[in-house]
């Protein structure tokens, strides 16, 4: 395995890390007693097989169901000196409210101390706010840290580019100190949050990229057409290791289900020191397949530049982010997965916003462009939309934390 500084902290960091959304059982929280035995035997052993690749950074969350107390079981079991543990907790609106979420979290875990506590969905203003203010939700978790229940405090974003460079900002800009880390969005089909990564290796906080395998494209069940245009390599090892060749990014979360899990993220590492030579071609025949379907070599191509956020759009649309699925479905055939993102649209909360798509006819096409006027792709942007939501739309997906 290979190793990294995880910025301030001065972590050994494996650049793979072991992430607890997929091996746990159900997203509801539940006692250990109607816990499925195979289930908690499936998850030692993935966790057991995580240690032994020296992937020793475990890393969970408050909300992901039942996993937290799952992990308790395992954790205690292992050298704590030898294993990086984080789990995150939402900010509230009251501090103390956050602090008893941590001790709760600690007591599932059975642990005394966590190295890394993320707080958890800083996604957007009202999320931030309860985090940076004066005597908010990092105050806080820097007073759990001086008692030694936690190490280092970063935060966890689905943020739009603005406002995670405003958490990124945010308590500095209040007087207060500075996160030690950040788990972010960042891969090959979702360039967007680069300024947030560079930002984030200015200020030497470590870098964590959250889901590059699922939210990166469901890569762990690829298209045809994806798996060709990646070969020799498999999607998941030409996203991984696009990532990994940016030094600023220290760790991939893998949500792991099952140990085989691992295979296609060692293979992907053992070939690190070959990047330079395994990437070019491939990112070559995937930026012409997309100029090919959409005229443009980046899926993004028309969703930044004169676009406004789903704040300043008509009807709450995410405009950016719909033509953005649009361009991977139609350039490198990654249906499915723009399926379901885009019919998470109005169920996804702060984590995934904007309108619903089946309410789009309800907003008028002029506002639309009006609101895209300053895009270079204005004339073809309602077009666009059109066609995206006719193709794409169907029925609502959930959040899987919320029973989808």
């Amino acid at each position: 395995m290979h190793y990294r500084r995880f910025g301030r902290t001065g972590l050994k960091m494996p650049v793979i890390s072991t992430g607890g959304m997929r091996y746990q059982d159900g997203w509801k929280d539940k006692p250990l007693s109607e816990v499925d035995p195979e289930n908690q035997r499936n998850l030692e052993a993935t966790i057991r097989h995580s240690v032994e690749l020296g992937i020793h950074h475990i890393e969970t969350a408050r909300g992901y169901g039942c996993s937290e107390r799952q992990l308790g079981l395992v954790l205690p079991t292992l050298p704590r000196d030898q294993i990086v543990v984080q789990t995150k907790v939402a900010p509230t609106a009251d501090p103390d409210e956050f602090t008893a979420h941590v001790h709760e979290s600690l007591d599932r875990l059975q642990l005394d101390h966590v190295d890394l506590l993320g707080l958890h969905g800083l996604n957007n203003a009202e999320t931030i706010d309860q985090a940076v203010r004066k005597g908010g939700c990092l105050d806080a978790a820097r007073e759990l840290q001086r008692r030694g229940k936690v190490r280092h405090v970063g935060f966890s974003t689905h943020a739009p580019l603005d406002q995670l460079m405003r958490a990124l900002r945010g308590a500095e800009n209040r007087g207060g100190g500075d996160f030690d880390y950040v788990n972010l969005h960042f891969y090959y089909i979702f360039q967007r949050n680069r300024p947030a990564v560079m930002e984030a290796a200015r200020r030497d906080m470590g870098v964590f990229i959250i889901s590059p395998s699922d939210k990166g494209g469901k890569l762990y069940a690829p298209p045809p057409e994806l798996t060709e245009l990646c070969a020799p390599l498999h999607p998941i090892e030409f996203n991984d290791l696009w990532c990994l060749r940016h030094p600023e990014i220290h760790t991939l979360s893998l949500g792991a289900a099952k140990p085989s899990d691992y295979d296609l993220h060692v293979s992907a590492v053992e070939k690190l020191d070959r990047a330079d030579e395994l990437l070019p071609p491939i990112e070559a025949r995937l930026e012409a397949a997309m100029a090919e379907a959409t005229g443009d070599a980046s899926p993004e191509a028309a969703s930044w530049a004169g676009v406004p956020e789903y704040t300043e759009a008509p009807g709450g649309l995410n405009l950016p982010l719909m033509l953005w699925l649009d361009r991977l479905d139609r350039g490198w055939g990654l249906t499915e997965y723009a399926k379901m993102r885009f019919n998470l649209f109005g169920n996804g909360g702060h984590w995934f916003p904007g309108r619903k798509v089946a309410e789009f006819g309800g907003v008028p096409e002029a506002e639309i462009a009006a609101a895209v006027a300053g895009s270079p792709f204005a004339d073809a942007i309602p077009g666009l939309l059109r066609d995206a939501v006719d193709r794409l739309g169907g029925a609502e997906v959930k959040r899987q934390s919320a029973g989808g």
